[in-house]
């Protein structure tokens, strides 16, 4: 419902009239499949062609007649939705059936993995970014009681003279009348060193152009700095390495390399050493970046990643939020590179575009069960959205897993259409990116365009949603940019996109194309 100009405005106001200076202020009535509807001036309805999709959450498209059906079947049935502290056998169902994918994708194929439910992909990280913690806590307290016990060790081997504290270069104890003194001033300043260490909290890796979410953790493992400095306070910090050089990721690790100190008597002298401190929380990882124009890891890329996480001892956390549920022709789009997480997290289409669910799965040897009670949220694992997760795991794995090979037949076709506008239009596209149907086109850089709208809008990182108003205008064709990268379009409908609309969509493109070529910015221009 639109508002008058004299009714008051409390939500919106600000991000409502950003839309409409660059062409994308409409208001949607229905929605089918890949169709948007909104009405004209005259009422009439006017259809949109839909490649945004709930930023990917539509993989069977909007209002899906089946999973709309079977949503109203369970309601019907009147089945408890909020039962909170109760036995409800619908999530270890759901979890059952997401555990028997997951050995089929996963490299090892075995292994059995924990679930714990959540409300949207942001939350499942922060699950996540909690559970790493708390294996990161446990760690250290096995480190500190080593010492504790070794420090007792060292006072009665001292004590009983089967010792003497040998001079170390870690710690300056000062003048000390015996050998005991001396222990007691080098027990008490490796105390408190060791204290201030345990008190940091944890360094998480993440790669750069990460996108993990907006929350209170999650944004800081999302680089983008518009998004992450305001709030850079209030959370654990985040070291980003680049995708593209897998060869320097050891070399960042060694960076963030501490030490706790320990006592440890051998040979009849009390000496002072290192150990390794858990520094590093967990390591997130999207298998396709959503931000970063659908750019797949690599398999080199995957490789170091694992061996990373292998050598630090921190769990690698596969967020599969944006890629997961069938988007790239797999239901784990990981799979297509090998990738192994210790946890991994799902969201977006396991809802079937009418549920809000999702859920961090954390492989069942780091899983720590006390978890299960330290987290919880009054809407997770809710009976509906565990019930309309369960139709959509049902319908991708319907006849052979027909939805992952239509997926990533109808990638494949769109991945050619892009490229064809690439090959024609060379000065104006620079890069087609992503796979199955997660997929990006990316202009050139026009920060030096001689049309003056051209240039101010990519200078001010506005050109993509500007690119898109237009589209959007003239062609009925819904697009918007790929995360802060003002310069792209995405493109993630579901699967049933058809030849017809990407013959639409090519038209659409071409067009544009030619009108940054032509420099014919007013073109452009929302009216």
């Amino acid at each position: 419902m639109s508002s008058a100009a004299s009714e008051p405005i409390f939500a919106d106001r600000l991000l409502n009239d950003w839309l409409a200076s660059v062409g994308l202020g409409i208001e949607y009535s229905r929605a089918e499949a890949n169709t948007l509807y909104f009405r004209d001036g005259s009422g009439r309805e006017v259809p949109v062609l839909d490649h945004v999709c709930g930023f990917g959450s539509l993989i069977f498209g909007h209002n899906n007649p089946d999973i709309i059906e079977h949503a109203k079947s369970v309601l019907d049935e009147q089945i408890p939705v909020y039962v909170q502290l109760s036995r409800q056998s619908h999530a270890n169902a759901l979890a059952t059936v997401l555990n028997a994918i997951l050995r089929r994708e996963t490299p090892s194929g075995d292994g059995d993995y924990a679930a714990i439910f959540a409300n949207s992909g942001a939350e499942a990280v922060e699950i996540c970014v909690k559970h790493a913690e708390l294996e990161r806590r446990a760690r250290i307290v096995r480190l500190t009681d080593d010492v504790l016990r070794h420090v007792e060790e060292a006072r009665e081997a001292v004590g009983a003279g089967r010792a003497t504290v040998a001079e170390t270069p870690y710690v300056q104890v000062g003048a000390a009348r015996d050998d005991r003194e001396k222990l007691e001033h080098l027990i008490a300043e490796i105390g408190r060193r060791n204290a201030e260490l345990v008190a940091k909290g944890p360094v998480h890796l993440a790669l750069e152009n990460a996108f993990h979410g907006k929350l209170v953790a999650t944004v800081q493992l999302t680089q983008n700095p518009h998004w992450r400095m305001p709030f850079i306070a209030l959370s654990s910090s985040t070291r980003f390495l680049r995708a593209d050089r897998p060869e320097e990721m050891k070399g960042a690790i060694e960076d963030l390399r501490e030490s706790l100190l320990d006592i440890l008597v051998a040979d009849g002298a009390v000496t002072v050493v290192e150990r390794d401190f858990p520094v590093i929380g967990a390591f997130f990882v999207e298998p396709v970046q959503g931000a970063n124009g659908m750019r797949p890891l690599t398999e080199a890329a995957a490789r170091e990643i694992r061996a990373v996480c292998d050598a630090v001892g921190c769990p690698l956390i596969v967020d599969e939020i944006h890629s997961g549920m069938g988007r790239t022709g797999a239901f784990l789009a990981s799979s297509h590179m090998g990738l192994q997480g210790d946890y991994y997290t799902l969201a977006k289409s396991i809802g079937g575009g009418i549920a809000k669910n999702s859920v961090a799965l954390f492989y069942q040897d780091r899983f720590r069960p006390e978890f299960e009670v330290l987290h919880s949220s009054t809407f997770a694992k809710d009976g509906f959205s565990a019930a309309i997760a369960m139709k959509v795991l049902e319908m991708l794995e319907a006849d052979d897993g027909r939805a992952y090979r239509v997926a990533a037949e109808r990638g494949e076709r769109l991945m050619e259409m892009l490229s064809s506008v690439k090959a024609d239009f060379p000065g104006v596209v620079d890069a087609v990116d992503g796979i199955g149907l997660m997929v990006a086109l990316e202009f050139t850089d026009q920060t030096r365009a001689t049309s003056d709208l051209i240039r101010e809008k990519a200078g001010s990182g506005m050109l993509g949603y500007v690119v898109a108003g237009y589209i959007l205008r003239e062609h009925r064709i819904r697009v918007l940019p790929v995360g802060p990268a003002g310069n792209s379009v995405r493109f993630e409908p579901s699967v049933h996109l058809t030849d017809e609309d990407i013959a639409r969509t090519e038209s659409a493109l071409r067009d544009v194309c030619a009108i940054i070529r032509d420099q014919d910015g007013d073109r452009l221009a929302p009216r």
